[in-house]
């Protein structure tokens, strides 16, 4: 791509890369290949989650003829975005798949609103008819359902808790799962005898379907006792209904072998790993080695941002574990444990490049890039940023002390001030974040 890497040229080739893992997660393209042959009956297309109204929009094209009736549930905000033929992604009335909004990362009486409608379009089916259910990261808050005794107020107290924890995504479900009339299951347990065929964009560590979006179609593992167990090892302070509903440990969720789920028929449409190998193969196209580092990189953001800031020194000065010029790719989804009170702004992607750029500390050509692929980085408008060799002395000269802002997790305002955030937009797809630290 260039002669010698200056500045212009890292910051391209790392937007190039991003681009690659959009790409490999866009509906539009990848979905229509997984659809399943038509159905004898009816067929019910429904879904949750950011991609869900992108992934209607594919079935809809891909089967023009077909009569299609049903629903899906996306966030708030994102009837904003167009496909990239201009085409609105948000059907008016009249069109086959109706688009209801919720509220993500805290749920609302509106998506709970959609999730009840969505389980009564399910009932009374046949085995000649078909459900196919979209469903893609963000899942369970748009569909958060309480379970019989509680109350949405409740679920949106237990769903604040749960963001305060630190708790990971998988630990973080099995509570919600256990609290919920919809998911771990209970929605395929609804739609029986039809059959149902999920279409799964994953935006979880191990692509587990029972983790992404709590698991609505396929059986729950887990149960009400490892539930009690993670609230009170990650001492949760929940309301009183929910302790009682979670000791009564009654209508467990759908097992393994439970007949009204009969073999789940789940097709992963995108993951994680599908991303990086595109970032992989652009980076080769670039002229640069990637190293996949791997797709379920966990833990405190701020500690793996200095954990891959180890590893890009290790390869700008032994060649190990990638000769430069090299491309160190990961993705994951890691924590951000706040304190009370705590009222920064900025996600994990953030949060974890400027843990990296501190642990830099200004060394020569490393540039990296963190984002969300769903283009929305915590409760910021930006899908993540870009970090430089010279981001900290930028930052201090602007009259910023970066360590004290990481400490304050105010990571947006370091990298807002830099204009150095990368704004995409909600992108309507989601696998999760997705890093890039580039060594020339």
């Amino acid at each position: 791509m260039a002669a010698s890497w200056d500045d212009a040229a890292a910051r391209a080739a790392l937007h190039r890369v991003f681009a690659a893992a959009l790409a490999a997660a866009d509906p539009l393209t990848v979905l229509p290949a997984h659809l399943p042959e038509p159905p004898r009956g009816r067929t019910i297309v429904v879904g949750v989650g950011k991609a869900a109204a992108k992934m209607a929009l594919a079935v809809e094209r891909a089967w023009p003829d077909r009569p299609l009736s049903g629903l899906v549930i996306t966030t708030h905000g994102a009837d904003v975005a167009q496909s990239r033929g201009g085409e609105s992604l948000f059907p008016p009335p009249g069109r086959r798949i109706a688009v209801r909004f919720g509220s993500h990362p805290v749920p609302d009486a509106a998506g709970a609103a959609a999730a009840a409608e969505m389980l009564g379009l399910l009932r009374g089916l046949s085995a000649d008819d078909l459900v196919l259910f979209l469903v893609s990261g963000g899942g369970s808050s748009l569909s958060t359902l309480p379970a019989p005794g509680l109350t949405l107020e409740e679920l949106m107290a237990v769903n604040q808790e749960l963001l305060r924890s630190g708790a990971p995504i998988g630990e973080m479900n099995c509570i919600r799962k256990h609290l919920s009339a919809f998911s771990g299951g209970r929605v395929a347990a609804v739609a029986h005898p039809a059959r149902v065929v999920t279409l799964a964009i994953s935006d979880v560590p191990g692509d587990d379907p029972a983790v992404i979006a709590s698991g609505p179609t396929v059986p729950d593992p887990t149960s009400f006792a490892e539930a009690r167990a993670l609230v009170a090892h990650y001492q949760m302070e929940l309301p009183a209904a929910v302790m009682r509903h979670l000791e009564a440990a009654e209508e467990e969720s759908p097992k393994p072998g439970d007949p009204r789920l009969g073999s789940p028929d789940l097709r992963m449409i995108a993951t994680p790993m599908l991303a990086l190998r595109a970032m992989a193969r652009e980076a080769e196209a670039l002229g640069l080695a990637p190293l996949i580092l791997g797709d379920a990189l966990e833990g405190e953001a701020a500690v793996l941002g200095k954990v891959l800031a180890g590893i890009a020194r290790s390869s700008a000065a032994h060649g190990l574990p990638a000769a430069r010029p090299c491309l160190l790719l990961s993705g994951g989804e890691t924590t951000v444990t706040l304190p009370a009170g705590a009222r920064g702004r900025g996600g994990r992607s953030m949060e974890g490049l400027l843990g990296l750029a501190l642990a830099l500390e200004g060394h020569a050509g490393i540039w990296a890039l963190m984002a969300d692929t769903d283009g929305i980085d915590g409760k910021s408008d930006a899908a993540g940023a870009i970090a430089t060799p010279d981001t900290l002395a930028r930052a201090r000269a602007a009259g910023l002390d970066p360590r004290a802002m990481l400490a304050a997790h105010d990571s947006y305002g370091v990298f807002a001030a830099l204009t150095d955030l990368i704004v995409t937009g909600p992108t309507l797809t989601n696998v999760n974040d997705v890093r890039a630290v580039l060594v020339t």
